[in-house]
């Protein structure tokens, strides 16, 4: 089976966001994310603020290539990472995938 983190964003325009059993379905697989405001939404924690851009470099490296763009909230060793689909009014399979990457990157 094809694992979230090897798959890419696809355009969603038009289509209604995911159902809320689905959402919960896959946050229940995605430790560490939680639903907040209608969006999925993660908090990493890092040493120092040197590892914590790091990782907020390498996050938008794959947001860029995917196109699909977190808001990120930085601070010294933390970074909070939020994930929704503008164009659908909610949220999508492709938060999964991008929410998938950062945890693969993360480990």
């Amino acid at each position: 089976m094809t694992e979230l983190k090897d798959l890419h964003c696809q355009p969603l325009e038009g289509q209604p966001p995911m159902a809320d059993d689905e959402v919960q379905a896959h946050l229940a697989a995605a430790p560490g994310w939680e639903l907040v405001d209608h969006a999925i939404q993660k908090s990493c924690e890092f040493t120092d603020f040197h590892r914590t851009m790091a990782f907020v470099n390498a996050l938008a490296w794959i947001a860029h290539a995917e196109d699909h763009h977190p808001d990120l909230r930085v601070s010294y060793g933390r970074c909070t990472v939020r994930f929704n689909t503008h164009s659908v009014g909610g949220i999508s399979i492709n938060d999964f995938i991008c929410a998938a990457k950062v945890d693969a990157l993360l480990s």
